[in-house]
């Protein structure tokens, strides 16, 4: 008798579908803020969905991890400091205490089942959540950077899209905030979505930034599993630009374990194409 062949399917926007050959489902659960689900696939290993979207994938997740870290760690002077709002499958976390200038990373997750379930099933990505350096928040990153008196040097905002609990995540406010909680030479990288598919989301981050923060860009990197594969974020700083403050030789001297980024995908980027730079006004 032939098996029949189960996928895990994705639907983004009701007008894209992307499919994963499964082998095993390994969790699922409810909290109160959405669905959290980690399967095994036979391509991409464990992937981690939260309402059905792929956020993590154990064969690509080094591309995004790397991508919404390094080009602010290496910018900033000396990063001893470093908040990650989101990101409770601890990747990001993971590349921030590469760098041996950090002292703390404060990782704030305004969902506990995330970050249970990424600990359990995706050690790949969460192991950097045990380090010493890194302190776990179960809370809502609004109200945290809303009302916190500690200060930053990088702060990385690591959401899921602009609806349900992130919704704020992308709003004036919460930008105005995170400016408050930088230090001089302060950097903040936002998570913004699909130039093709989420076109709206950046140029709404872009006109909010841009109006807190006196320089603004966006960067660009592929990916295996997100919708579309080409995918964005914004970069605001309190004064250092991403080109021309970045020193290339700082990248190669520290000498990390990455699989994706260094100092020509540093310069690379933030090179746009005319859909995206008119899009934003540029």
């Amino acid at each position: 008798m032939k098996m029949r062949t189960v996928w895990v399917d994705e639907v983004y926007q009701g007008i894209v579908r992307t499919s994963f050959k499964l082998k095993k489902r390994l969790f699922k659960g409810k909290s109160h803020f959405q669905s959290v689900e980690v399967v095994e696939t036979a391509g991409h290993g464990r992937l981690l969905l939260i309402d059905g979207m792929t956020m993590v994938s154990e064969r690509d997740e080094f591309v995004y991890h790397e991508m919404i870290a390094h080009p602010a760690l290496f910018l900033h002077p000396k990063p001893r400091r470093v908040l990650v709002i989101g990101g409770g499958d601890g990747g990001t976390v993971r590349e921030v205490l590469k760098h041996r200038s950090v002292e703390s990373c404060t990782l704030v997750e305004i969902d506990g089942l995330v970050v249970e379930a990424s600990r359990r099933y995706i050690p790949q990505t969460a192991a950097a959540l045990s380090d010493r350096r890194s302190r776990v928040l179960i809370s809502d990153g609004v109200k945290f950077v809303a009302e916190t008196e500690e200060t930053f040097d990088v702060v990385i905002v690591d959401s899921t899209e602009p609806f349900g609990p992130a919704a704020e995540l992308f709003g004036p406010s919460f930008y105005k905030n995170v400016k408050r909680i930088l230090t001089e030479d302060g950097v903040v990288a936002s998570q913004a979505g699909s130039p093709f598919y989420e076109i709206s989301t950046i140029k709404n981050l872009f006109k909010i930034t841009t109006k807190i923060f006196p320089v603004v860009e966006v960067c660009l990197f592929n990916n295996l599993t997100y919708p579309g594969g080409l995918w964005a974020f914004t970069f605001a700083t309190k004064g250092l630009h991403p080109l021309k403050d970045f020193r290339a030789s700082r990248v190669k001297t520290a000498k990390m374990p990455l699989r994706w980024y260094n100092a020509d995908i540093h310069a690379a980027c933030f090179a746009l194409p005319d859909f995206l730079k008119k899009a934003i006004g540029r």
